[in-house]
């Protein structure tokens, strides 16, 4: 009998609080039988919410917590008034102690980013977490990360991250060698920052962990022309909002060009099996949830303010990281560069070591 994949639940998060989580949980349970929920948050709000959703009611416990995490608290104010209490903490701290295997939570995305960090720490070989995201494009879907924990990064960390993002296209896509590109402002090697510059000259010398394709530009990401996109959480954030506002802006175009006129609405109606196919690839709820990478667990930012089918998707992409073992993929990517790493370290610096 397959061991069911447990998640802890972060009951409270998110615009809309139990209602849609729970809801989205229920979706995701349908797809993923073999899932067993801890819920976190106000027992008496949870059970009652569970009321319409007994098939989930069936496959979960609640545990009660008294502090829930706001939306426009800031990281350190989260940390202080709500570690040990509160239901996204606890959500954490199940994956800390074993009690889960992932953490989810539509909550305020800092705290959540905070909490994991500062409760799970980071992984052997890694100096800081990144968001990892799914982004739909032309040939399928592509990794990209950072999309907003941390501003600015370092080689290392970009290497870091080059890493990570592989292994996890790895699970996603059943790759067994993704494409890694590095996101710059051109593909020509003298081209950007020396921190990308520096990480791409590593990314070329590694044989082992990544399949380094080289420079990425921003109209790369949505052609899908590598399986993993590289950037800090300052571009990757603002390129992923702004993916986000196009789709929108472009679905609005839509309606309004299929309802301006008669013929237009006659038209629709012969196109409209193509129209569907089309809303499906841009809606950004089937690409809902962002992988916290780097710690020592696994925890899943869904979208605040998306509805029970967006917040499904993140439940589901959750189950996809414990059932392909994401961490111990990442591990061993880790792994697989130690050798290299030590062989690569300058002699004037072993030297120097052995002189202190």
């Amino acid at each position: 009998m397959t061991v069911p994949v447990r998640i802890a639940v972060d009951a409270m998060g998110g615009d809309h609080g139990p209602e849609t989580v729970l809801a989205g949980a229920e979706i995701s349970l349908g797809r993923h039988p073999d899932t067993a929920f801890v819920l976190y948050g106000d027992e008496a709000c949870v059970r009652e919410v569970l009321k319409s959703h007994p098939k989930l009611a069936a496959a979960s416990r609640i545990v009660h917590t008294d502090v829930v995490v706001g939306m426009d608290d800031k990281p350190s104010q989260a940390l202080r008034r709500g570690r040990y209490k509160s239901s996204m903490w606890k959500a954490i701290d199940a994956v800390k102690v074993h009690e889960a295997d992932v953490a989810i939570s539509a909550g305020n995305t800092g705290a959540l980013m905070a909490m994991a960090n500062f409760n799970l720490r980071t992984m052997p070989g890694i100096s800081r977490p990144a968001i990892a995201a799914i982004w739909p494009t032309l040939r399928g879907e592509t990794v990209v990360l950072d999309v907003g924990a941390s501003i600015g990064a370092t080689a290392k960390s970009l290497v870091e991250m080059a890493l990570m993002g592989s292994a996890m296209a790895r699970v996603l896509f059943d790759i067994e060698k993704p494409t890694v590109g590095l996101l710059n402002v051109g593909v020509e090697e003298i081209k950007g920052v020396e921190e990308v510059k520096e990480a791409a000259r590593i990314l070329r010398e590694e044989t082992v962990a990544v399949n380094y394709h080289g420079f990425v530009e921003g109209n790369d990401i949505g052609a899908g022309t590598v399986d993993v996109v590289v950037t800090e959480g300052f571009s990757g954030n603002i390129a992923l909002k702004t993916a986000e506002g196009t789709a929108k802006q472009l679905a609005s175009y839509l309606r309004s060009a299929m309802s301006r006129t008669l013929r237009a609405r006659i038209g629709y109606l012969f196109a409209r099996d193509a129209f569907r196919v089309l809303k499906e690839k841009m809606d950004p709820r089937r690409a809902n949830g962002g992988v916290f990478l780097g710690l020592n667990g696994i925890v899943i930012k869904s979208h605040g303010g998306t509805d029970a089918e967006g917040f499904a998707a993140a439940v589901d992409l959750a189950y996809d990281m414990v059932r392909h073992e994401l961490l111990a993929r990442i591990e061993q990517s880790l792994t697989s560069r130690r050798p290299q790493e030590i062989s690569e370290r300058r002699p004037e610096a072993a030297g120097a070591e052995g002189q202190s």
